[in-house]
């Protein structure tokens, strides 16, 4: 954690406040331990593009039931339609479940798939990050998930903001909160997070906010802990990456995108926070605020943003998670569906809301439905897709894609499509300087 001590009266002309100290945590990258520096070297290297396409990436760990959600089995046997009814959208025949109207409002700038395939059954984030299975070219570090690759291809939009951010919390199923691993790419490539533990231990003890004009005051301070910090394999030495990094960590326009006191309290209000949190256990909290800080970030010129909603592998009490969880995703991914279009921004950003794998046509005796790896559900918006529609179907008993099955890498294609990232024509090199394809297929055509 970097803790920068200041004095309570302290202000700047920007008008952000220094109260008490500015604190970034986050300089972590993955699970490594790496400075901030290292990725504003590796992001030095990639070509800057002027155009500012970005994705927020909403993992929904722990496996959301389809067919309590998107695509409602009135017709099934009780054991197996559970308690949901389907109701109207603003999109004349599609149908979605009863806890999600507000979404239903807004249906004609989503689109629902209801036939994702080729989940490999994995209890963690890695394919709705990457579209791979984990196993691949493990060997290299695995394969890079869309932020990293943004990064390593396109850059940052702005100096000061990093072009990845992953704001998930971190959960006690580590895999519930990866933020998206850069892989084979190397930890440079990892995303900036501003809750982390990288840096942990590295701290400016002694500076004030009040010497922070003096820029080689503060650079020698740093100096004093040049040795600690290369000990540990965090940083070769300070150089003019280092003093990008701490533009970045100063920077009004980041710590304003991740202050929501900044943020105008009807829109805040629109979110809601998500509390109380419930059905938690190992998995993350239902934080509203995370979808409305995800938008501030884009604004502020972040690429990619990925974040980690709710636990939703419900074994048991089914019902009752979806109601609570379901209904605090309808209040937030709405809101932020219609704060991106009121904003003009809603064509130029992709949401995408999924999980890892779906939950069983049948019913356990728990009131909960059990892992179910061959089919699930997504629902995308904005990216100037061809919205307002519904993509494949199951079949009765909501067991398998009896219509259009659409796979994983389908879906992470056409978020590198919407990036501004042709995956067909453009490969990434691994560290060994192999030329790698980033995904196998093609973005969806129903949606581009």
């Amino acid at each position: 954690m970097l803790s920068i001590l200041g004095k309570p009266a302290r202000g700047f002309c920007d008008r952000v406040s220094r109260r008490g100290f500015l604190r970034i945590g986050g300089l972590g990258l993955g699970a490594t331990s790496l400075s901030l520096a290292d990725v504003l070297r590796a992001e030095s290297q990639a070509q800057t593009s002027n155009s500012h396409k970005a994705v927020i990436n909403i993992f929904l760990g722990g496996g959301p039931p389809h067919q309590d959600m998107w695509e409602l089995k009135p017709d099934a046997p009780l054991e197996i339609r559970g308690e949901f009814k389907p109701i109207d959208t603003k999109v004349l025949g599609i149908q979605i479940g009863e806890v999600f109207p507000r979404i239903a409002s807004v249906m004609d700038r989503c689109a629902i798939i209801r036939s994702v395939v080729g989940s490999v059954g994995g209890h963690d984030a890695w394919q709705c990050m990457t579209g791979w299975p984990q196993r691949e070219l493990q060997f290299l570090g695995g394969r890079p998930s869309v932020g990293a690759v943004a990064v390593k291809v396109q850059g940052p939009v702005d100096p000061s903001v990093p072009a990845f951010v992953g704001l998930a919390d971190k959960t006690s199923h580590a895999p519930w909160s990866d933020p998206g691993s850069p892989g084979f790419l190397g930890p440079a490539f990892g995303c900036f997070k501003p809750d982390g533990l990288g840096l942990a231990n590295m701290k400016l003890n002694g500076i004030a906010v009040d010497r922070f004009d003096d820029r080689q005051e503060l650079r020698a301070s740093f100096d004093r802990y040049r040795s600690e910090v290369d000990a540990s394999g965090l940083m070769d030495g300070v150089d003019i990456f280092t003093q990008q990094a701490f533009n970045v960590l100063t920077s009004s326009k980041l710590l304003d995108a991740l202050d929501l006191s900044k943020e105008d309290p009807q829109v805040r209000e629109r979110y809601g926070d998500g509390k109380p949190y419930k059905y938690q256990y190992d998995g993350a909290p239902t934080v509203n605020e995370q979808l409305l800080v995800a938008r501030r970030l884009v604004e502020a010129g972040v690429r990619c943003v990925t974040l980690s909603y709710g636990r939703w592998d419900s074994h048991g009490q089914n019902f009752d998670l979806v109601r609570d969880h379901g209904g605090k995703l309808d209040q937030c991914l709405s809101a932020l569906i219609e704060d991106l279009d009121v904003r003009g921004m809603l064509d130029d950003v992709t949401v995408v809301a999924w999980g890892e794998f779906g939950r069983t046509p049948q019913i356990n005796k728990n009131a909960g439905r059990d892992h179910w790896p061959k089919v699930s559900s997504a629902i995308l918006a904005g990216g100037g897709m061809m919205t307002g529609q519904v993509i494949g179907a199951t079949n009765r008993l909501g067991e398998f894609a009896e219509h259009r099955p659409v796979h994983f890498q389908e879906i992470i294609a056409t978020l590198y499509r919407n990036l501004g990232i042709d995956p067909a024509s453009k490969p990434v090199s691994d560290q060994a300087g192999r030329p790698q394809r980033l995904v196998q297929m093609n973005p969806i055509t129903e949606l581009v």
